[in-house]
């Protein structure tokens, strides 16, 4: 018997599940799926100094900061009184890597023991970390996830290359919030599998927005996944760029998500072995690898926007510094995303990690020099978030690396 609570089949009608905010667009359309199951799902966009002081309450201070941040966010809810803890669930994603991400959960139900014990938190995973519980994902569901990954990358994608440039401030987010919207619909109504037709749809309407045709320093962003992409973690450092007249370049999540499941194939080619595991991840990275290659080719005929980078192209690029064994945290994906980047031509590049994360120092530090010494105009930044590091810090570093770019 599980010594904490778990979420069973009778909670699904009477619990609201709670998640922390990553990726704004992605989990949007995630969270919509997840409702037309059945599911009460909320997403946590509370993005204040209390979330913090949360967290440092109930996690120690040497802890990951994205797992302050997570947990703080979700003690600061069940603290607000807007939710019932009889009837409140919380959700957190785990990878089964080595880093200290696969350990949140644990944190957390720690920290809700003394104050919250009847809280249940919710293990999204697929490598089988914890299999007690009723919440449960099908088969047609995990498609469906899938597709919300790669919808929410072309989404960001034109958003991020629209919004520095649009005559009319506000006109990209108009057309982000139409396709959230229509894409939950296609969702509910299994009209999703079309995506060449969509994806066409939605390049023309980014296409029609009116842009300047003056060129801004475009800034790629990489690192540790959370603080890569939260608001909350990175000080909302897409708008800050956009502030400073420059174009953010984010990389794709599908990227992460083949990262994960080439890792398992990987590690039966170093280590010598196969089995039911790696061949089935296999199968899974090359349909996943498949349909990340139709959307670039789309993009590429349509003409106005660039594509994501391809990712046996960042494979390829890796290969020249770092070997695809090297797969704590974000592992060999930093460098290979910073070599990506450098190549196409965004060659300023800021490396987000929380202090304190041995893998991300290591592999995005540590690889910093050699990257650019293949890249002698790289402009490659690390900038440190932890509960200590102040906003105003970690601007005037990037605004040093902005000077430096305009030389």
């Amino acid at each position: 018997m599980a010594k904490f609570p778990v979420f069973t089949d009778n909670m699904k009608s009477t619990h609201t599940i709670l998640v922390p905010d990553m990726l704004p667009i992605h989990f949007n359309l995630i969270i919509s799926i997840l409702r037309n199951c059945g599911y009460k799902m909320e997403l946590l966009r509370t993005s204040t100094q209390t979330v913090i002081d949360e967290g440092l309450k109930n996690v120690h201070n040497d802890t990951c900061y994205p797992a302050l941040l997570v947990i703080g966010q979700f003690m600061e809810a069940l603290n607000s009184g807007k939710y019932d803890p009889d009837k409140t669930a919380l959700m957190l994603t785990q990878t089964g890597g080595g880093c200290r991400a696969s350990n949140y959960i644990h944190l957390l139900r720690k920290a809700l023991k003394e104050k919250y014990p009847q809280v249940p938190v919710i293990s999204l995973n697929f490598s089988g970390l914890e299999k007690e519980g009723g919440f449960k994902l099908t088969v047609p569901v995990i498609m469906k996830l899938l597709y919300a990954v790669l919808y929410g990358d072309i989404l960001m994608l034109l958003y991020n290359q629209c919004r520095p440039y649009e005559l009319v401030p506000g006109e990209s987010e108009k057309v982000l919030n139409k396709w959230e919207k229509i894409l939950e619909e296609k969702f509910s109504k299994n009209q999703f599998f079309g995506t060449a037709k969509n994806y066409k749809m939605i390049l023309d309407d980014f296409a029609k927005i009116k842009r300047s045709k003056q060129k801004k320093i475009k800034v790629g962003i990489v690192g540790e996944i959370y603080v890569k992409y939260s608001p909350l973690a990175n000080n909302h450092l897409e708008d800050f760029l956009l502030s400073e007249g420059c174009e953010p370049v984010v990389p794709s999540l599908i990227d992460f998500v083949l990262y994960c499941a080439i890792n398992n194939v990987n590690d039966g080619k170093i280590y010598g072995f196969k089995n039911k595991t790696t061949f089935a991840f296999k199968i899974g990275y090359d349909v996943i690898y498949a349909k990340q290659k139709q959307m670039i080719n789309i993009i590429k005929k349509h003409g106005v926007f660039e594509p994501p980078h391809d990712f046996e192209h960042l494979r390829s690029e890796c290969d020249k510094y770092i070997n695809q064994g090297v797969k704590m945290g974000e592992g060999w994906l930093i460098p290979a995303e910073m070599a990506a980047l450098a190549s196409s031509g965004t060659e300023n590049i800021i490396c987000t990690q929380p202090f304190g994360c041995l893998p991300n120092h290591i592999v995005a530090k540590g690889m910093a020099r050699v990257i650019k010494q293949g890249f002698p105009n790289a402009n490659i930044v690390a900038i440190d978030y932890d509960p200590g590091a102040t906003k105003v810090n970690q601007e005037n570093r990037i605004k040093l690396m902005l000077a430096n770019a305009r030389r």
